[in-house]
């Protein structure tokens, strides 16, 4: 593919590019280079609550049910926490150096309205892990109220829509919470993620010592039915998968953070800390919670909140709750909040900016009741479960078509005409070679993680549509067609 770096953009008016009112906005608009405000320690602070959540907590845990030592489930985070700092880092890098969010990035490789599957898709998933989370929190904080306040256990006893009076004021609570600090944007998501973080690390590793000290300062390396030669390392590379798989979301969305990043530096620097190193501080506090507590009981805990309640200081278990809830709410902020409102944003430019899309997004997560979709494991496996396996195959053609066929050249500015001269028109706005390549593979992603044929293979059903989605859109790609790398200055927005 031949480059081309000295021809102005498509579409230019009076020497300034020419945008589409359906294709740009102040929030869709790429950020400018100077004034970026995310350094390092921003970029490890969406880890440092990403990855200390309840549900990745569960998830560890589970680990150790399943019979796997101390030794393996540390490996198996090394492995994942190296595949997750790979893949990040080169999304992280496609969102500094064109400073668009996730949608405006899939028109690079499907159009300028074939980008509207990808976003759709990353959007639906995300609002409705926006709403389950938000009614996990909300069990925690009515948890923690029946303790302090014994004579409110009777709002707890009823039922409307499936939830009870206690239940509806707590998620209430914690819904508008969210959609106040969405309301003021990404700077100030960014302020309560560099509060949450440090907040749970030190929450968490404090509970750590105490259970370790609780056990006389030793644990149990494992259950006592750890496998053993291929078994092993099936489980091994296997659950480093499923946490990929986890993240697969985010590295999707990840340049709608690094859009506002200071430099790649603080990408790397950021990523470092908060992957390899904080994730292998994660696994440590999982084995000794697990193992601490088998130890003394011989019983596998399901969560950090079993825990939590069976700290005997009130007051020690309150600040505890407090500590879980205000790390579910940076969690959601960062990775079920922000990609819906950036792709209900894309879909209506004119209408909706980055608050009123946070509204809107907060009203669907509402309006599906998502403790009825939480407590409904067919939903649950099917419906979210099919729409995760569609992400490794977006993933891997919009991967393949940045960093191979179009060797990281981008024209910014023609990512925001409707012009049928524009780079990224293609046959109607869509990019037919693109949707050819992720069609089949997500097909594939879906029959692996969802049929029960291939449960053995299921927890790879990520990386099998990522890397079969690649290597067919790399079969198909049009190498001949001159790409053009032009900054989107002329056209960019002060960063958040």
């Amino acid at each position: 593919m031949a480059a081309v770096h000295e021809k102005p953009p498509t579409a230019a008016v009076d020497g300034e590019p020419r945008t589409s009112p359906g294709l740009y906005s102040p929030d869709l608009a790429p950020t400018k280079k100077e004034g970026r405000r995310w350094g390092a320690y921003s970029v490890f602070t969406l880890w440092g609550n990403d990855v200390h959540s309840l549900g990745n907590y569960a998830f560890a845990i589970g680990l150790f049910a399943l019979g796997m030592s101390v030794w393996n489930i540390l490996v198996a985070f090394a492995v994942a926490s190296a595949l997750l700092f790979l893949l990040l880092t080169l999304s992280g890098y496609m969102g500094d150096k064109t400073g668009v969010p996730f949608p405006v990035m899939s028109r690079i490789a499907f159009g300028v309205k074939g980008a509207q599957i990808p976003a759709i898709v990353r959007g639906v998933v995300a609002i409705a892990w926006f709403g389950i989370q938000t009614y996990l929190a909300a069990s925690v904080l009515g948890a923690l109220v029946k303790v302090l306040f014994p004579g409110l256990r009777s709002l707890d006893e009823n039922s409307i829509l499936g939830l009870s009076t206690l239940g509806w004021a707590t998620f209430l609570t914690l819904w508008v919470i969210q959609v106040v600090i969405v309301s003021y944007g990404m700077e100030l998501i960014r302020k309560y993620m560099a509060f949450a973080a440090p907040t749970i690390l030190i929450t968490m590793s404090a509970l750590a010592i105490w259970m370790f000290i609780r056990a006389d300062g030793s644990i149990s390396m494992s259950t006592g039915h750890a496998p053993h030669g291929l078994d092993m390392w099936r489980q091994i590379f296997e659950s480093a998968a499923l946490w990929v798989v986890i993240y697969g979301t985010f590295v999707l969305n990840f340049c709608d953070f690094t859009r506002s990043a200071k430099s790649r530096r603080a990408i790397v620097r950021g990523n470092l800390v908060g992957i390899p190193v904080n994730m292998l501080f994660f696994a440590v506090i999982v084995v000794v919670l697990s193992g601490a507590q088998f130890k003394l009981n011989g019983e596998v805990i399901t969560g950090p909140e079993d825990i939590v309640r069976s700290i005997p200081n009130t007051f020690l278990m309150a600040a505890a709750s407090l500590a879980f809830i205000t790390l579910t709410i940076a969690v959601n902020l960062m990775a079920n909040f922000v990609a819906p409102i950036y792709a209900l944003v894309n879909l209506f430019p004119r209408t909706l900016n980055f608050r009123r899309s946070g509204v809107v997004s907060a009203v669907i997560g509402l309006v599906i009741l998502p403790w009825n979709l939480y407590d409904n494991p067919t939903v649950v496996n099917y419906f979210l479960g099919g729409l995760g396996a569609l992400l490794g195959p977006i993933f891997g053609v919009v991967m393949a078509d940045y960093w191979l066929v179009r060797k990281t050249r981008v024209n910014v500015p023609d990512l925001y005409t409707d012009d049928q001269q524009g780079d990224y028109f293609y046959q109607r706005g869509f990019h037919m070679r693109a949707i050819a390549a992720f069609a089949p593979a997500a097909a594939v992603a879906v029959v692996i993680a969802l049929v029960p044929a291939f449960k053995s293979v299921s927890g790879f059903s990520w990386f099998i549509g990522a890397i079969l989605s690649a290597v067919v859109y790399l079969v198909l790609a049009d190498r001949k067609k001159a790409t053009r790398d032009v900054d989107g200055e002329a056209i960019a927005v002060d960063a958040a």
